[in-house]
């Protein structure tokens, strides 16, 4: 059996929403001592709907796969659906991690948390 799955082979070597929001609304940043991963997320929020999303993402095939799935499984949703997101949905939605990078699904769930709470202290602020 393969170490990694096809899906996440296809979002490491062909990542989504990859880059910077310029005039994002919701910005998180995360990372992993142990394994050195640094997840950063944008979020661009209208009307409560993540209108966009992107990420930058320093680690491994597994960090990267991770985030794309990320920012694919809550573009166009309302933040409160995104805000139930879960590393357990990132990792199923890739076909599985293996056991020893399930910390990278768990970085992505953080990263998307940490941007939407950044999102709430702005909107709280404004």
């Amino acid at each position: 059996m393969a170490l990694y799955s096809e899906k996440v082979m296809d979002h490491f070597l062909n990542p989504r929403n990859v880059g910077v929001i310029e005039d994002a609304n919701g910005i998180g940043e995360v990372g992993n001592a142990k394994c050195g991963d640094i997840m950063k997320m944008y979020l661009k929020i209208e009307d409560d709907i993540i209108q966009d999303v992107k990420f930058e993402t320093f680690g491994c095939g597994s960090a990267i796969a991770s985030s794309s799935m990320a920012t694919e499984l809550i573009k166009g949703k309302p933040v409160a659906q995104a805000r139930e997101l879960t590393n357990k949905a990132v990792a199923e939605a890739l076909d599985g991690l293996p056991d020893y990078k399930m910390h990278c699904s768990v970085l992505a769930e953080e990263a998307i948390h940490s941007a939407l709470e950044d999102y709430e202290k702005r909107k709280n602020n404004s």
